[in-house]
């Protein structure tokens, strides 16, 4: 029997499509799954749904078992074949309002904070610590296991995880499958959806789409400029920034315009306000984003329930899909983040790279991709400078690499001098308190 352990299991909405993926599989249809958490009341609601999900589409076959705390957590590791990890440590109250907060203080403005810039970095050194007592855990009890990681910063914590553990580790991310679909239809060329041909590499959350082409081959990036021109000169939409992208530097990458924004020292410019209103830039999105969904859960969840009613489809996340290609030997294709192990020429080898990957029996056996585009690696080198940084801080729980870090944080450095950088990290380590207590 297959043992999946899911960590994190309190993330309902993501369990509900990862785990009710796993339960529209034949392969994993008479799985165990562990739900494990640290809050009881999400984990218990969890359950709920997920045994609801069980009985309506897969006949209750599935073996659903909880694990709450941090003393049950090895328990629910204990022989799986795999880890999906979905974990946020300090969450909405207090860190996320932390991150967000202090940074303001200084006058430095953030829209998602959970991959890049000091809110990114923060998250990063918070999460670490508990990413190194689930290797050790994992090397004990389920060393043949392969982690599935999900949490943000991707980057920084799947880059950890391989260079620092003995886990088998890949981590992923949505923006890669959905990326030429919502360029596409966003530029009204749904027309070439079918049959389309694409290269998507570089790193998380800033990966390329370096070729894309229609069903007959020919290549769609003259169109696609084109257009993506006259879009942001002529209408407010949520994709400026990646439009913007694709006229300065010739192409678009995965991850959203939100994000985007705060991973380069372009558009959020308190010298330049009305960059915010022209790039239609949501500062302070991920905050709201919090808010509405902590308010708004107890109606979300009984419409996700609707009286014992769920049901669930196949959706596009990669985990089901890559324990099934494992588990039966049939090859599939995934966009994966794995360690740069010769696969783009001109990025460093220690930095965690989102590259094609084949999945088979064998694993996740990742594609060469040779050289970026100058430009395009350069832009990914500005996030890997913090990626790498952040990943020593936490190894060697040197507070000066923190601070160096913060001072290469691309949006971070256009913004704030160096003092105020070290008084800015100095305060948001103390406000964490015991998250932060490696680098106290």
């Amino acid at each position: 029997m297959v043992k999946i352990a899911f960590l994190g299991a309190g993330s309902t909405v993501f369990a509900r499509n990862v785990l009710g993926d796993c339960m529209c599989t034949p392969c994993l249809q008479d799985a165990e799954i562990a739900l494990y958490d640290i809050d009881g009341k999400r984990l218990e609601e969890s359950e709920i749904i997920l045994k609801a999900i069980n009985k309506n589409i897969n006949s209750s076959r599935v073996k659903i078992y909880t694990y709450l705390g941090e003393d049950k957590r090895k328990d629910a590791l204990r022989n799986a074949d795999f880890v999906v990890n979905a974990i946020q440590v300090g969450g909405y109250d207090p860190c996320t309002i932390i991150d967000f907060e202090i940074p303001k203080k200084y006058g430095l403005r953030q829209t998602i904070a959970d991959t890049l810039g000091i809110g990114g970095i923060m998250r990063g050194l918070r999460t670490i610590p508990v990413m190194r007592d689930i290797a050790r855990d994992m090397e004990e009890v389920c060393p043949n296991a392969l982690l599935l990681n999900y949490t943000n910063p991707m980057s920084i914590l799947t880059g950890y995880m391989l260079r620092y553990t003995k886990v088998r580790t890949v981590g992923l991310c949505h923006s890669v499958q959905i990326c030429s679909r919502d360029l596409l239809k966003g530029l009204g060329m749904e027309d070439k959806l079918e049959g389309r041909s694409e290269l998507i590499a570089g790193i998380n959350h800033m990966a390329w789409l370096l070729e894309i082409k229609d069903k007959e081959g020919n290549d769609l990036y003259p169109e696609i400029r084109k257009r993506a021109i006259i879009k942001n000169s002529n209408e407010k939409h949520h994709d400026m920034v990646r439009y913007e992208y694709i006229k300065h530097l010739g192409y678009y990458c995965t991850e959203s315009s939100e994000h985007n924004a705060e991973y380069n020292p372009f558009f959020i410019k308190s010298k330049y306000p009305e960059l915010i209103e022209r790039f239609n830039i949501p500062l302070d999105e991920y905050p709201r984003r919090c808010v509405n969904q902590i308010e708004g859960w107890e109606e979300e969840k009984n419409k996700i329930l609707q009286d014992g009613k769920i049901t669930h489809e196949r959706s596009r996340e990669y985990a089901s899909y890559i324990m099934e290609a494992i588990i039966t030997n049939k090859p599939i294709k995934i966009g994966g983040n794995v360690l740069n192990t010769g696969l783009i020429d001109n990025l460093p080898s220690e930095a965690c790279v989102e590259v094609p990957c084949l999945v088979d029996g064998n694993g996740i056996s990742p594609c060469y991709v040779g050289r970026l585009p100058v430009q395009l690696a350069a832009m990914n080198m500005t996030n890997i400078n913090v990626h790498l940084l952040t990943i020593e801080a936490a190894h060697t729980k040197s507070r000066e690499k923190i601070y160096q870090a913060a001072m290469l944080d691309p949006h971070t450095a256009a913004e704030l001098s160096i003092d105020d950088i070290v008084k800015m990290c100095d305060e948001m380590i103390k406000a964490h308190g015991e998250y932060m207590k490696d680098y106290i």
